[in-house]
């Protein structure tokens, strides 16, 4: 399991820095992984899911593994290859903290960015990727 993306919410605009400021200045401060409560966090997950013993299986495709896990405040998403997405109450905010395995981090400009580069946004729908 490794994290893909730390971004921002899309319809949340970054602060603006004055005309003027240093470009080196700007230059860092838009390289800064994005954090706080308007953050959203994804990770890749491989693996199966499994609630009480219950695999999670996508409801359109009938998929049991290679999911993307979205989590924004205290929710976290379970999304398929097939672009097919549900909240999942049985996974906490540290439930997702513990699946992350990895410092490393990309940053998207968005949501939707992120899920079409790395094929969750119906383009691979039917395919395991390992």
């Amino acid at each position: 399991m490794t994290p893909v993306l730390r971004t921002t919410d899309p319809t949340t605009e970054p602060p603006v820095l004055p005309d003027g400021t240093d470009p080196l200045l700007r230059l860092e401060y838009e390289m800064q992984p994005a954090t706080g409560p308007g953050a959203t966090r994804c990770l890749s997950h491989p693996h199966e899911l499994a609630f009480g013993g219950i695999p999670a299986t996508c409801t359109a495709c009938r998929a049991r593994r290679d999911w993307m896990l979205i989590n924004r405040g205290r929710n976290v998403w379970i999304r398929c290859r097939c672009s097919n997405q549900w909240l999942e109450p049985e996974i906490s905010r540290a439930d997702f903290d513990a699946l992350i395995d990895s410092p490393d981090v990309t940053n998207y400009p968005s949501v939707e960015r992120c899920l079409a580069a790395h094929g969750f946004d119906g383009a691979l729908a039917g395919t395991y990727l390992e």
